[in-house]
């Protein structure tokens, strides 16, 4: 492993730590070089081949990376970290790895995305949904932040408040 600092390829794990099931290997090393230290991660090879069926019937490889491009774009200058966009993107990788088969609708994989970043940014849902149902006017978008915070109104107990105002 080549240290991202000072790219000598001596170092020393201090700490391995297993998660998602044994899927993922968290390694904390240090550079024998320059002594910085830095994290790596293991992820086990799907040995099945997700495919994902798109919106026009095409089916193309499924790719984690596509989940967190997404999610960055819709994160943009959000107080939002790259650990959680991963996170988020482990988290539906999960979800779609246990459906049953080996193709996956890209609306599925769309809807879990959605949920995910709803509990961790309003303002990057309203983003991914914009892109996610095509939204064409301004009224669109209205209607669907009205959803969201009414959603998020009533998971804090507070609807009565909000039908009062609104």
């Amino acid at each position: 492993m080549r240290c991202p600092y000072c790219k000598e390829d001596k170092d020393k794990v201090i700490d391995s730590r297993s998660s998602d099931g044994g899927r993922i290997v968290r390694r904390r090393r240090q550079c024998l070089n320059c002594n910085r230290r830095f994290t790596t991660y293991e992820r086990v090879e799907e040995l099945v081949k997700l495919i994902v069926v798109k919106k026009d019937g095409s089916r193309v490889p499924y790719n984690r990376d596509r989940i967190i491009a997404g999610v960055q774009k819709a994160c943009y200058k959000r107080p939002i970290s790259m650990q959680q966009i991963v996170e988020l993107a482990e988290d539906v990788e999960e979800q779609i790895l246990r459906q049953p088969g080996q193709e996956v609708s890209s609306k599925l994989i769309g809807s879990l995305t959605m949920g995910h970043l709803n509990k961790l940014d309003n303002v990057a849902y309203i983003r991914f949904a914009s892109v996610y149902h095509e939204f064409q006017e301004v009224g669109q978008f209205i209607e669907e932040a009205h959803g969201l915070m009414h959603r998020s109104a009533e998971a804090d107990g507070q609807k009565k408040l909000f039908d009062e105002d609104g």
